[in-house]
């Protein structure tokens, strides 16, 4: 059924292009409609247009929506909405909804829209993605131990920060969020603030952090590490309370329940283990996986299943009231790399393989695709406890999401946007369909570029054309917002020609005497002294003349210089003969000018004087050394053993 658009939208008009809501109706290139079927003033048009012309790139401006459901919505019993349903219309995206609008209907969220590539001017492997808590800005950790914000709006570089000496390895805010704890490939531990000031750093481990995570109540922090070992932090005192010794190998995730005192870790030994936090003591193990866990994590809403992936090319679900896993999740032809829950829809749940693929997957819906057995779901058996896991397939598929393995995947907040990080050195924001999208399925990164290409949905010279845009307008944004945090030139000091750092004072005046004009190439250059006749290897070197040390040797030296038209050196304890110093250095106080040298400038030998005096006067000053700070002595007490509590 064919649905008309309201007033006079078209799909020339509005409703193209890439801004793209992110499922939210936001910037659709062209202004909401309101609820009537008034039409634009040709002029109001051109306008809007003049204007969309000047937008730099896409848009996703969630407020609209937001807005639109909460003055559409209605207390419960009367029911949850009164505003016009969503049809298969570009103007209907002003009635798009916000997933907390539908929470039982997980599959209106499933990100199956590309919105931005977002990429340096450096670009270095991505390896943790983390939406600020407020949403508006995406934070990407690299392996060069940068952190870099985009924007959540526009996708544009906002700015940049050498954070770590080494790869960072993992992120997380603290759940009230005053604080971020990021860890890299050396073991070290960083506390920042939300402006990006950091404000302790600790050695957290001897071997790279792989993965932390925050307690309920932001107190206390779980690091997994490949030492084997996960250490409990006291966050406020920065020292590890308890260490969790029990894994065979690497210790490669973490994660900490997000109301209960339960912590879950997986590692290379195949094994994932559930720990009370309060004692140490490993709870349980649970076992099915056949390769290294890659990400071990907590459902948040209701926080009854945990999720688990590993280079088994297989991801499974927890329940943690029976133990056991319930879902079996399928489809990744290579090994799982990172799993992220859905903050909003419990059954939404979303993997990144390590060739670049993307899928979604609905825990109630098996999508058990033809020649597989269709399995059953273990509530729906006679004995729970004993039936095996369900296989869940994926509800959509994203092959070519990206071009080499995705590290990180993190919803925003709002759950409208899916951000992906990737060894392919690239950040892409992801979305729903916005309504009346019909060529998502073919573009390139559900059926690759050649086929794409051959169905005339992609254009290769038009995509690497688009890249070097996208490239030289994040070279600008880059370039723009680091102008704030650029050092100032420092200025030249005027100084003797040839010696820097040797400042020249006007005698008298206390002023600088103003350094000589740069020479033109060409014009008034100064004559190089002639060629030696022979050559001066380094003395020592092989193949070196030795170093003259007698009479004769000297003698003979100072007649090959005579003949090359060079001035002999001057003999120990001789005068110095005119033209050896150079220009504008003065001699030291008592020392005899040479005959011809021509005198200092008046006032210039009392300076020196009383510089020097000056200097003896304050060696001869018994100083007394900085005193410590407050902070060097807490620090001492608390190597000591004091003050390790805070209050």
């Amino acid at each position: 059924m064919a649905y008309e658009g309201r007033g006079d939208y078209n799909d020339r008009g509005f409703g193209g292009g890439g801004g793209g809501a992110g499922g939210l109706g936001g910037n659709h290139d062209g202004p909401p409609r309101a609820r009537g079927r008034r039409k634009f003033s040709s002029a109001v048009v051109q306008r809007i247009m003049r204007a969309n012309r000047s937008t730099k790139g896409p848009v996703t401006d969630y407020g609209a929506s937001v807005v639109h459901w909460m003055r559409q919505r209605q207390p419960g019993y009367q029911g949850s909405y009164t505003g016009e349903a969503e049809r298969p219309s570009i103007s209907y995206i002003v009635d798009m909804l916000p997933p907390s609008a539908r929470v039982a209907n997980a599959a209106d969220s499933v990100p199956t829209r590309h919105l931005h590539s977002s990429l340096n001017k450096i670009k270095h492997p991505v390896n943790v993605v983390r939406w600020t808590p407020e949403g508006r800005r995406l934070l990407t950790a690299s392996s060069s131990g940068e952190f870099t914000l985009w924007n959540g709006t526009g996708f544009n570089f906002e700015t940049i920060m050498q954070a770590h000496d080494s790869a960072i390895r993992a992120l997380a805010y603290s759940h009230s969020d005053d604080w971020l704890v990021s860890a890299d490939h050396d073991g070290i531990i960083k506390y920042w603030q939300p402006n990006f000031n950091n404000v302790e750093s600790i050695r957290g481990h001897t071997e790279p952090v792989r993965d932390l995570a925050f307690s309920p109540t932001d107190a206390k922090f779980v690091t997994a590490s490949d030492d084997a070992t996960c250490k409990i932090f006291d966050f406020a005192a920065g020292q590890a309370e308890s260490t969790l010794t029990g894994h065979g190998w690497d210790a490669k995730c973490c994660d900490w329940h997000p109301t209960k005192g339960l912590i879950a870790s997986g590692s290379k030994d195949h094994l994932v283990k559930l720990w009370d936090p309060r004692t140490g003591r490993c709870l349980t193990t649970i076992r099915g996986h056949k390769n290294t866990l890659t990400k071990t994590i907590f459902e948040k809403v209701q926080g009854n299943c945990l999720a688990t992936s590993a280079r088994d090319q297989l991801a499974r679900v927890f329940d943690l009231r029976m133990m056991r896993d319930i879902c079996l999740l399928r489809g990744h032809e290579k090994d799982v790399s990172t799993l992220t829950w859905h903050p909003v829809h419990s059954n939404l749940l979303s993997t990144g393989g390590s060739e670049g693929s993307l899928f979604h997957y609905l825990l109630d819906e098996p999508n058990t695709p033809p020649g597989h057995a269709i399995t059953q779901a273990p509530y729906d058996t006679a004995d729970p406890s004993s039936a095996t896991a369900q296989a869940i397939y994926p509800a959509h598929k994203i092959p070519h999401a990206h071009d080499f393995a995705i590290w990180s995947l993190d919803w925003h907040p709002l759950g409208h946007i899916l951000a992906s990080g990737s060894n392919d050195r690239i950040t892409r924001f992801w979305a729903r369909a916005r309504p009346g999208e019909a060529d998502n399925f073919n573009d390139r990164y559900h059926i690759g570029e050649a086929a794409a290409e051959a169905q005339g949905t992609w254009d290769r010279r038009g995509g690497r054309h688009m890249r070097q845009v996208e490239e030289e307008q994040e070279l600008e944004d880059e370039m723009d917002g680091l102008v704030d945090q650029k050092m100032p030139i420092k200025q030249p000091v005027p100084a003797f020609p040839g010696i820097p750092g040797l400042p020249l004072q006007q005698p008298g005046a206390g002023g600088i005497i103003p350094p000589p004009p740069p020479i033109i190439p060409g014009v008034g250059a100064a004559v190089p002294p002639p060629p030696l006749p022979f050559p001066l290897p380094v003395p020592g070197m092989a193949g070196a003349p030795p170093i003259p040390k007698t009479p004769a040797e000297i003698a003979a030296i100072a007649e090959m210089m005579k003949k090359a038209g060079i001035p002999p050196p001057p003999l120990p304890g001789g005068p110095i003969p005119p033209g050896m110093l150079p220009p504008g250095l003065l001699p030291p106080h008592g020392f005899p000018l040479p005959p011809g040298f021509p005198p200092p400038p008046p006032g210039v030998a009392a300076a020196f004087d009383n510089a020097a005096s000056e200097a003896a006067h304050n060696e001869s000053i018994r100083r007394r050394g900085p005193l410590p700070s407050q902070e060097e002595s807490l620090r001492m007490e608390q190597t000591k053993g004091h003050y390790t509590r805070a209050r």
